[in-house]
């Protein structure tokens, strides 16, 4: 694996290296466009809200500068413990940011859930940029309104406002190279060659709940988790990865687990496809289901995956 770099970058310049905290709310594309600012996929993505549970980083290099982002969970209204602590984990990864991406919905523009994240935003006094994602589903005519309304407050509120498009990657390489000039001199923290601090065997659980949600969409709810079991690389290079699906209710378990096992042996095997398309490798993943109750208003819920040791 490659060092990072400690002192000069590319043509002897300076390195830099920094952090963005990527603040939204729920469903405006904050892992889809983490994941085009990265040139990979290293965040989950379904149509469902919240997917995003835990503080996913992303990490790319725009000449000598590293830029590390911290994709979080949606900032939303919260209802028990498990929506608290994803609160406070979107909330907490502002503190050490050197700069804040307020991520808005083009389609929805400055609603309700945008101007209570702006307004808190302001109140940090952060140095912050505005990405309107999702510009390409958007009639042309309607950027320019749009942006006069969510700058509405003064030039103050942004340094910057992107007009971006996650899917298709509009803007996208404005913001990197935006995102790249605004990092604090300094060594990179990562090697060149990484895309993401999150463990591997988190990343393959992540890859699994995602498939649960782009299977079985609103059968069953967004508590439903992943939770890495055994994770072994074999002698002949495959890996050998073993993961529970915990549902809140009985009722549940044989939603997801389909007649005679079809929907379970289903999302296995989509989600296998994909953890060999990023680990590089052949990949053997047993499912089980299992119900824990209320488990959302339980530590476990938000700690389970500082465990996890591949």
């Amino acid at each position: 694996m490659a060092t990072a770099p400690s002192g000069a970058g590319a043509g002897g310049a300076e390195t830099a290296c920094g952090f963005v905290a990527i603040v939204g709310a729920p469903n405006v594309g904050k892992s889809t466009l983490v994941n085009a600012l990265v040139g990979r996929k290293v965040s989950i993505v379904s149509p469902r809200a919240q997917t995003t549970r835990t503080r996913v980083r992303g990490i790319f290099a725009v000449g000598a500068a590293q830029v590390v982002l911290v994709d979080t969970p949606g900032v939303m209204t919260p209802k028990r413990m498990l929506d608290r602590a994803m609160l406070a984990a979107a909330w907490g990864s502002l503190d050490d940011a050197d700069r804040v991406l307020v991520v808005i919905d083009a389609a929805k523009g400055r609603d309700g859930p945008a101007e209570r994240l702006i307004s808190r935003v302001m109140a940090r006094r952060q140095p912050a940029c505005l990405a309107v994602n999702k510009v390409d589903i958007v009639d042309k005519r309607r950027l320019l309104p749009l942006i006069a309304q969510v700058t509405a407050r003064g030039p103050a509120v942004f340094e910057r406002v992107f007009l971006v498009s996650a899917r298709t990657g509009d803007g996208i390489e404005d913001l990197r190279q935006y995102l790249a000039t605004g990092m604090p001199a300094g060594p990179w923290l990562f090697p060149e060659d990484m895309s993401t601090d999150t463990p591997e065997a988190l990343r393959a659980a992540e890859v699994t709940r995602e498939q649960v949600f782009l299977q079985l969409r609103d059968e069953v709810p967004r508590s439903t988790a992943v939770v890495p079991v055994a994770w072994q690389r074999q002698a002949d290079g495959a890996l050998r990865i073993e993961q529970t699906v915990y549902v809140e209710r009985m009722s549940q378990r044989p939603i997801v687990i389909g007649e005679d096992g079809q929907r379970l042996r289903q999302i296995g095997e989509r989600a296998r496809g994909e953890l060999e398309r990023l680990f590089g490798c052949r990949v053997h993943l047993f499912l089980t289901v299992a119900v824990r109750r209320q488990w959302p208003d339980g530590r476990e819920a938000y700690t389970w995956h500082h465990l996890d040791k591949p």
